[in-house]
Formats: C-alpha cells, structure tokens, sequence
C-alpha cells in the first residue's frame, strides 16, 4: 500500500513539473528505489490512456479515489504484474477489474491495435525507448569544471575531453565528456546515476538535462544585477543564475506553490546559493513598479506548460479527444502570453528569457510572435549561431530541442531583448566571439557563445586585454602636456 501512495505522490509531483521522477524516486528515501522508480515511468508513459480509462468508468465517482492514485492501481491491475496490495483497495480494484478491462479492450478495438505500447500517442511511441546522456551541470559555486573533472577521475570515470558533435554524447560504461556548448556541463553515459554521490549530496554537481541550462546559460546576468526568476521552482534555473552572477546582486524567485518552494529552498542551500529572496506569490501580482523591482534588468520566464517535450513527463491530454488537447493548449498559452507581457514592464528591464518544455508552437512561436507584436519596443536576439535546432520560420532566431537532433528533452527559447539597449551596438554585428569572452558581464555576451575549448576561450581573453593597455598607454601623453602647460605659465610669469 505504501508502494502506491508514494508512487502517486511522485507522479502528481513529476506532472506538475515539481522535478525529475528520477530525482524525486531517490529524494522519497523509498526502501524499494528500483520498483518505485519503474512503476511511476511505466504509469506516467501510459498517463493519457489510463486517465481515459479512469474516465469512461467513471472510477472516481465511484471508489472516491484521486486520479494519480487510480491511475497507479489501475496500471497494475490492467498492465502491470497485477496489484501488490491487499486490503480495501484491493477488494474495492478487483470490484471494478471487469469494467475497467472492458474499457481497455474497447479502446484496443476503436484504434484497431492489439498491444498496450500501440494505444500510446505518435509523439510518445516515438520517445519509448529513448535513452538520453545523463546531464551533470558544474556548480561553479562551490567547485570549479576542472577539479571536478579530477574528482571524477580520481573516482574511475574516465574523461575523454570536450566533445565537438552529437555523435561524441554516445557515451557508455563509465566515460564521460565536456559538452560543446555550455562550458560547465558534463555528460555521461544515460544509466550513470549520481544520487548517492558526494558531488551530487555536496551541491557541487547538479543533475539537469542540457537544455533546461540553456534559459540561465542565454540570459546571462552580470554579477552584481538584480534578476526575477519567475515561476522559480523547484530551482534548478534558479541556482544556475546565481552560479552566473557569482552569487552577487538579488535574485528575486517567485511561485505560486508553497510545497515546491521549500523544495527548492532547501536545493538552493544545499547548491550555496546566498543572493536569492524567495517569495511564495503570483507573478502575475507582482507589482513591476514596487521600488523593490527597480533595479531589476534581467527576467528568466519558464512558465507552466503542457511539458509535451520531456521524455518523462508525458502530455496528458488524450489523443482521442483533440478539442481538449486544443483548449489546454489555448488556455496555457493564453497565460504564458499574460506572464510574458507582464515581464516586459520592469521600468529598467533590459532582456527576457523565455523558454518552456513543450513542442507545441502554440505554447512557443505563436506566444513570442503576439508578445513581439503588443510590445514593438523590445526585439528577438539571434542565439547560438551552431546550434542544430532553429524556431520555426520566422523566428529563426529562437532555439528548439529535441531528443532527436540535439540529444536533449523537447525544449524551446526565445531571448527578447529592449531596443535601446541594441541601440550601441548598431555597427556591431550581433555575435561576435571574441566580445563574448572578453567583457562577460555586458548584456550582449548572451546573444551567442562559441563551441570553444577551455584553451581557445582563454586565448580570446588575451587578445581583448590590450585593449585596456592602450588605453592606459594613451593617458601618458595626456601628463606630459598639462606638465608642459604648467612650465609655460610658470616661465611667463617669471
């Protein structure tokens, strides 16, 4: 009984985009880690089908059950190795089997399959078996890249450098690489589990799919700025702007629920995150003109979402029923353009990152595109020249992510920023590498960084410091005449 409690716990959190079920399975501290974790997969790969089965028979109505529950004890009894507990909701399950298998068999011949696996949507029967690099992200905090890529070492992994495409993240056994793209991520082989290790329960590495680091990683706050993470937990987006601003400044973290917050309170200790204010409240009534908020220049927007793109979180709406799906998706992107035209009015906002884990473009291009439209003050910026995945036409600008060509969870980003802080750089081409190195804490190093080495990155370093040496070399000159001037009025007086 225990098993499916903590499992529907688990599932309501993972659907509520709380965490990862991965991190949430360990974080229970379950005694059966192993059968937790497969029932809570398996339930929430079958969630749509389950929820259409749970409804047709009006299960709820009649057992008083709570839906993430009932689709657990439903899983076993109608496709898992049958119900492992005994008792009333046993008695009450066995009460009802034939319906439900009824339902189920109903279903089967409706959408003339014959296996479970085929009554699944496309885009999920396409995800079924997809194994992704396991992610680890450098909290530079408290550790640097390098002496974690010892510690690893030290520890049997075996480093292999830093990778230069997508055919390099086929890792297996205990290999591991730098990524191409962002500079403090680590990528190993999918099964690599981190959770019992002291990097991992020391807050020195955390577990974060590669383009859930690309909102923090894109916006860039300079150390010292004040920034809004708007709908913040559980935290992980959060904790990699304050490893960005080196833990100086403010950053302001709001959401609505309060169970995840002191989620995310406690990972932001344990990652040595000091420069955050949490705030259990609605973004939306956050008040943009509150002396508070005036200093505030950069904006992280992950808003709720249908999270169609993540591998483990399947999109709930049923495929039979596409005038739902149509109205959620209607309904969440309604909301996500509410809170994106609501981050544009910071008096001294200076650039937004959007982003959601969805592949809709409902929830993606078309929110950006009217956004854009009720606000022709600010504009797109181009973002990461290399990368595989554009936006879809004409918002070329914007990035997508996919399990497919970038080897990550479905993704989207939009970067959007206020014309007049374009307005210095008109001469400029919008990316330029060397710049992007060279001065990190103006707000035109997000625009784009290189796929470059650690060595390269340095080099462009060097080649920018100069710059200043001429400057002080300049001021030189500038003595020598006011010395002169002082001897010419000295020897006209005399």
């Amino acid at each position: 009984m225990a098993l499916y409690m903590k499992a529907a716990e688990i599932l309501e959190k993972a659907e509520s985009k709380q965490g990862a079920v991965k991190t949430l399975v360990y974080d229970s501290k379950f005694a059966n880690i192993k059968q937790l974790f497969a029932l809570v997969c398996e339930t929430q790969k079958f969630s749509s089908v389950l929820e259409e089965i749970i409804n047709s028979t009006k299960l709820l109505k009649h057992t008083k059950l709570r839906m993430h529950l009932a689709k657990v004890l439903v899983h076993d009894l109608l496709m898992g190795q049958g119900l492992k507990c005994g008792g009333s909701w046993k008695v009450t399950m066995m009460k009802h089997r034939p319906r439900l298998q009824a339902a189920l068999a109903r279903m089967k011949v409706k959408r003339k399959v014959s296996k479970n696996e085929d009554l699944l949507p496309a885009s999920i029967q396409q995800l079924v078996g997809v194994q992704l690099p396991r992610y680890v992200r450098v909290n530079t905090l408290k550790t640097t890249v390098e002496d974690a890529v010892d510690y690893l070492k030290r520890d049997g992994f075996s480093f292999l450098g830093q990778v230069s495409g997508l055919d390099d993240l086929t890792l297996k056994g205990r290999h591991f690489v730098r990524d191409m793209h962002l500079p403090e991520l680590l990528v190993f082989s999918p099964k690599t589990d981190f959770h019992d290790h002291f990097l991992y329960k020391a807050g020195h590495i955390i577990l974060q799919d590669k383009a859930s680091c690309l909102p923090a990683y894109l916006l860039n706050p300079p150390p010292g700025s004040h920034v809004i993470d708007a709908c913040a937990a559980p935290g992980n987006k959060s904790s990699h702007l304050a490893a960005i601003m080196e833990n100086k400044g403010r950053l302001f973290a709001f959401d609505l629920d309060a169970k995840r917050l002191a989620t995310m309170s406690t990972l932001l200790l344990r990652a040595g995150v000091t420069c955050q204010q949490l705030a259990n409240q609605d973004f939306l009534k956050v008040d943009p003109d509150s002396p508070q908020f005036k200093d505030v220049e950069y904006i992280l927007l992950d808003p709720s979402c249908s999270g169609s793109g993540m591998v483990c979180l399947r999109d709930n709406g049923s495929s039979a029923d596409q005038e739902a799906d149509q109205a959620r998706l209607a309904s969440l992107a309604s909301f996500q353009l509410r809170c994106l035209n609501h981050g544009l009015r910071f008096p001294r906002l200076k650039r937004l990152v959007y982003s959601t884990c969805s592949v809709h473009s409902q929830e993606n291009e078309e929110v950006v595109t009217a956004c854009l439209q009720q606000n022709p003050g600010f504009r797109l910026v181009p973002l990461l020249a290399q990368w595989p995945e554009r936006g879809l036409e004409p918002l070329g600008q914007c990035l997508r992510a996919s399990t497919t060509k970038t080897r990550t969870h479905g993704f989207f980003v939009a970067l959007l920023e206020k014309h007049t802080e374009a307005g210095n750089r008109k001469q400029e081409p919008v990316v330029q590498i060397s710049e992007l190195e060279a001065t990190p804490r103006s707000p035109s190093t997000c625009e784009e960084r290189p796929a470059a080495s650690e060595e390269e990155a340095e080099a462009s370093e060097t080649e920018d410091r100069p710059t200043a040496g001429e400057g002080q070399a300049d001021s030189t000159p500038g003595k020598k005449k006011r010395k002169r001037k002082k001897k010419t009025k000295a020897a006209t007086v005399a």
